[in-house]
């Protein structure tokens, strides 16, 4: 099995920053591509940004030049630095991971999700 675990989620005033951070443990025999999606109230996931396992990335145009997607490959970890913060950044963003596993194949995980409110 193969758990993703989120952190860094909370309440900052719009123009602030934080840092969510994704953890893949479990028995993992690699690591593909990983993202971070989010969902506002009342609205469909959307893809916020993704890096490939050589280090490519890609982010949706509502959040490029202020969130920076990275990954720590020894640790199973991916990253999501948000900065100039706005209140339509608002939502439960959600760690995805296209792990391949033993016994298992390749799967696409996803965490548990973590808030980021951004106050006005």
């Amino acid at each position: 099995q193969v758990q993703l675990v989120e952190s860094g989620g909370g309440l900052v005033q719009a123009g602030g920053s934080l840092r969510l951070s994704c953890a893949a443990s479990g028995s993992i025999f690699g690591i593909n591509g990983m993202g971070w999606y989010r969902q506002a109230r009342g609205k469909q996931r959307e893809l916020v940004a993704t890096i490939t396992s050589g280090g490519s990335t890609n982010y949706a145009g509502s959040v490029k030049e202020r969130f920076t997607i990275s990954r720590d490959n020894a640790k199973n970890t991916v990253y999501l630095q948000m900065n100039s913060l706005k209140p339509e950044d608002t939502a439960v963003y959600y760690c995805n991971a296209d792990v391949t596993a033993w016994g298992a194949g390749r799967l696409a995980y996803w965490g548990q999700g973590t808030q980021v409110t951004v106050s006005s």
